[in-house]
């Protein structure tokens, strides 16, 4: 166990640093001048001259890559110049309303997801497995910025059950269930296609363990059909279904973006919406590099759990 750990810790690193690279190109070959952009058009050459030498604009590409590489690796992403404070304290104090909201809607649609698929794998070609694959086909073809704002219309504008923006409300509240007052809209949105694709997976994956022959060999044992299903075929299924789960992670993180800024969330994604917007350039680079090694650690978590359900995956 503590070989595979660290294979895996070992297999970090270069995603990480390939991550940086391609984050850091982006940034530096988008057109235009990032002084201007976060000074204004109407600042003056003096105040562009020394906004351009305090990030290192005038250096060359390589240079400045790798001078950004050594301060991320001393754990210090620079200067956000758009806000006037550390670019780490920033991301640090969007990271937890990032993956509150990320968390609830992975566990929402890692519940529901999984149920759906044991379900319709069970109840095959019934009405049951029709309903699940109506649902799922109409939550997977749904843009999630439509299904939130169209959230917003129903639960927040209309029937006023659930607030429309915001992680609490302005004046009172800031509570634990004014917390999840506000969080169920966003959550829900950024779960749907998630689950979606979970429940697909788990189903098929389900429909594959009930024909092989240790189920059947279960069931002639004459086992009760609710221990066949939940510990010998679910408990196999798991095997196939966990991985994606770890996949969907990254969708619901990157989902994350667009989520929080139709339900102006205060974390990382509203973050990096305006920091593009801006051309913070070092602001845009560390926002992404924390999210991405989120997303690579949760991967290594995903692989430990398959790891643990079938100890022959060693890869």
């Amino acid at each position: 166990m503590g070989g595979y750990v660290l294979r895996r810790l070992m297999m970090m690193l270069p995603v990480l640093w390939g991550i940086s690279v391609l984050v850091f190109l982006i940034m530096a070959l988008i057109p235009g001048d990032p002084a201007q952009a976060l000074l204004g058009a109407y600042a003056t050459p003096e105040h562009l001259t020394r906004v351009r030498a305090e990030l290192g604009l005038e250096r060359p590409l390589v240079e400045r890559y790798f001078v950004w590489l050594g301060q991320v690796l001393h754990g210090e992403l620079g200067r956000a110049y758009s806000l006037d404070r550390p670019v780490l304290d920033e991301v640090l104090e969007r990271l937890g309303p990032s993956l509150l909201l990320a968390g609830t809607a992975l566990l929402l649609c890692t519940l529901f997801g999984l149920a759906a698929g044991v379900v319709s794998a069970v109840r095959q070609y019934g009405w049951q497995d029709k309903l699940v694959t109506l649902l799922v086909l109409v939550g997977l073809s749904t843009p999630s910025f439509w299904l939130g704002l169209m959230l917003i219309l129903l639960f927040a504008v209309t029937l006023q059950w659930f607030p429309a923006s915001g992680m609490f409300a302005i004046y009172g509240g800031g509570d634990l269930a004014d917390l999840l007052h506000h969080l169920t809209l966003p959550a829900i949105t950024l779960a749907v296609v998630a689950t979606g694709v979970i429940a697909r997976l788990t189903r098929s994956s389900m429909l594959e363990v009930l024909r092989q022959d240790y189920v059947r060999t279960a069931r002639a044992k004459g086992l009760p059909e609710r221990r066949v299903i939940g510990v010998h075929a679910f408990r196999n299924a798991l095997v196939t279904v966990v991985p994606a789960i770890g996949i969907q992670t990254g969708f619901v993180l990157g989902g994350a973006v667009y989520i929080e800024t139709v339900f102006q969330w205060p974390g990382i994604g509203r973050m990096l919406v305006t920091a593009i917007g801006t051309r913070d350039v070092l602001l845009v680079q560390g926002g992404v590099l924390v999210v991405a090694a989120c997303y690579v650690l949760i991967n290594l978590l995903t692989d430990l759990v398959q790891h643990l359900l079938d100890p022959r995956i060693t890869a």
